[in-house]
């Protein structure tokens, strides 16, 4: 996501920056302005993130800067980058006396874009088997140190120093040197500001750095004439005078700008103070403020030979002519014309992001490769904003989850899905059960109306089956059917496929699958019960015979000898 639309970068400036400003010189409305934000290198001026740069000096169409910043070579290489340029080239004469001009008052030592990007050095090869940052090796001039080291254990980098004539010197690449040495190209220069007796020109480049004899200074740049305090900037090849387009660096006003309703960049200034006339964007204390009563939300401007109430940007007076309220920049379609852009209004401003589907890149909106992260379980194809997934034959969408595919059948029989190194394992989708033909396992669709899973009708379907009631019931849920209160006939047509109850999920080779045979492991333990259950049965048998021939035995005997005590009875008798 971006402050708005980012135009293409042409040099040190943006096409943006080049429509806003034409249509600050032909005084369009700023509608026509306001859709391009600009990406201004003068804004950077002190916020270089760490940089410190001193001095600088540009001739014809490049610049040259200096920075104290203590680095090794590979973050100077990226602060100069960052920035839009590289690491000073030094190929020409011209270039060395340059460099002594930005270092001749300086002590340390200093990276310049020169270094060995692999191997060994080479004393017989161009620049002796080092390259300059640019990955060529094309040089006018050679200015290497007597201590040159041609050994494979050489130092790779290259700094320059005045303690050492600005010979180029090898030194780790790793060590932190003084500063660095950056060198920046452009097109379309502005030559330095005429300035009458008793004027001066203070100058501040987008690369950071100031001067006041600076005879060609690039896009961007802008110049302050004294004493009068004017300010112009660079654009075109020309110097436009203040206040312009209030895109860029606030119009050059010294407190803010704003668009008047001749839809003209002016600037304002805060209250008690009032815009110098003579430059027309500083501040002047006023002793007598017109504005103050009133009382604007915003801002106070002088219109003819009266004041008026004004809004920042992204804002538009209220009904009491005093107050603010937010204005829906996204309402005028112009916001964000990029391809596949879209217009995010905020509170006093709107944001040009891109839609879903689609990344920021350079000054452009392309379409992101959702399927290089493989949101897919099978197969992924990319579409414009979007993607979608598709599965392999056999398979289909799993409903809960699009990403995913689970087996499918769709016919009453069809092959089973083996693992490829274990031919007994093997899968069948949900609704079908396996059966073995020689050396072949085929699913066959399982009829789950057998199993009495519906209150009343049940229809048969491949790998599934449908609830239905009849006349004068209601199916509710899935399986049941409830009685109509009314007396009337109800749904007693098919109902949806209900879910069908299935065993946890195995890992190979779809997530939803499941075994559909008994296993070895299972077999064995039906085996071992049903023999269990057989010896109990037995035990249980002759326990109970054994238990009964006791009992008859002891009546036996009972009997016996009552008879013997009745036989003694009668002899007795007798």
């Amino acid at each position: 996501m971006r402050d708005k639309h980012l135009p293409k970068q042409t040099g040190l400036w943006t096409d943006g920056t080049h429509e806003i400003l034409k249509g600050h010189n032909r005084r369009l409305k700023m509608k026509e302005v306001t859709r391009h934000v600009v990406f201004l290198l003068t804004f950077l001026m002190g916020s270089s993130g760490g940089i410190e740069l001193n001095s600088g000096y540009c001739l014809g169409t490049q610049c040259f800067s200096v920075s104290g910043d203590p680095s090794d070579f590979t973050t100077a290489r990226d602060q100069c980058r960052d920035r839009g340029g590289h690491l000073m080239t030094v190929r020409s004469s011209v270039s060395q006396d340059i460099l002594n001009i930005l270092l001749g008052n300086i002590t340390g030592r200093f990276w310049i874009g020169l270094h060995l990007p692999a191997g060994c050095p080479d004393p017989a090869a161009d620049l002796r088997g080092f390259q300059w940052v640019t990955k060529d090796s094309e040089s006018d001039f050679l200015h290497w140190a007597q201590s040159f080291d041609s050994s494979c254990s050489a130092h790779a980098c290259v700094s320059v120093s005045k303690e050492d004539d600005f010979k180029w010197t090898q030194e780790p690449c790793a060590e932190h040197a003084a500063g660095f040495l950056c060198e920046y190209s452009f097109s379309d220069p502005c030559r330095g500001l005429a300035a009458a007796e008793g004027e001066s020109v203070l100058y501040t480049t987008p690369m950071g750095f100031m001067g006041e004899d600076l005879l060609s200074l690039p896009l961007g740049s802008t110049a302050v004439l004294m004493p009068t305090e004017t300010n112009y900037v660079c654009f075109n090849e020309e110097w436009i005078q203040a206040p312009w387009s209030c895109e860029i660096h606030e119009g050059g006003c010294e407190h803010k700008c704003t668009v008047n309703p001749n839809h003209e960049s002016t600037c304002y200034c805060p209250p008690g103070q009032t815009v110098n006339p003579a430059n027309n964007v500083t501040c002047e204390v006023m002793v007598d403020d017109p504005c103050l009563p009133l009382r604007c939300a915003h801002a106070c401007i002088k219109n003819g030979d009266s004041y008026e109430c004004t809004c920042e940007q992204g804002y538009k007076l209220a009904q009491d002519g005093r107050s603010c309220v937010d204005l829906n920049d996204c309402r005028d379609e112009r916001q964000c014309p990029g391809e596949n852009f879209a217009c995010v209004n905020h509170i006093g401003g709107f944001l040009c992001v891109c839609m879903d589907g689609y990344a920021p890149i350079g000054d452009q909106c392309v379409d992101v490769d959702e399927c290089a992260s493989a949101p897919c379980e099978h197969l992924c194809d990319n579409t414009p904003g979007s993607y979608a997934c598709s599965c392999y034959d056999g398979y289909k969408a799993d409903p809960k989850s699009m990403h995913k595919c689970k087996l499918h059948c769709g016919v009453e029989e069809c092959p089973a899905e083996c693992d490829p190194n274990d031919k007994f394992q093997c899968y069948c989708p949900a609704g079908y059960i396996s059966e073995e033909r020689g050396e072949h396992t085929v699913c066959i669709d399982m009829d789950e109306c057998e199993y009495l899973y519906c209150d009343q009708a049940c229809k048969n379907t491949f790998g599934s089956y449908v609830c239905s009631c009849y006349l004068g019931y209601t199916l509710v849920g899935e399986f049941t059917c409830v009685k109509n209160e009314d007396g009337t006939d109800g749904g007693s047509g098919e109902g949806t496929t209900p879910s069908i109850p299935t065993a946890p999920p195995v890992p190979h080779p779809d997530p939803t699958r499941q075994p559909s045979a008994v296993t070895v492991g299972g077999l064995v333990g039906i085996i071992v019960c049903t023999a269990f259950f057989i010896v109990l049965v037995v035990f249980l048998a002759h326990h109970t015979l054994s238990g009964k021939g006791k009992l008859e035995s002891s009546g036996e005997m009972k009997a016996a000898e009552e008879e013997a005590h009745g036989l003694q009875t009668v002899a007795s008798d007798a």
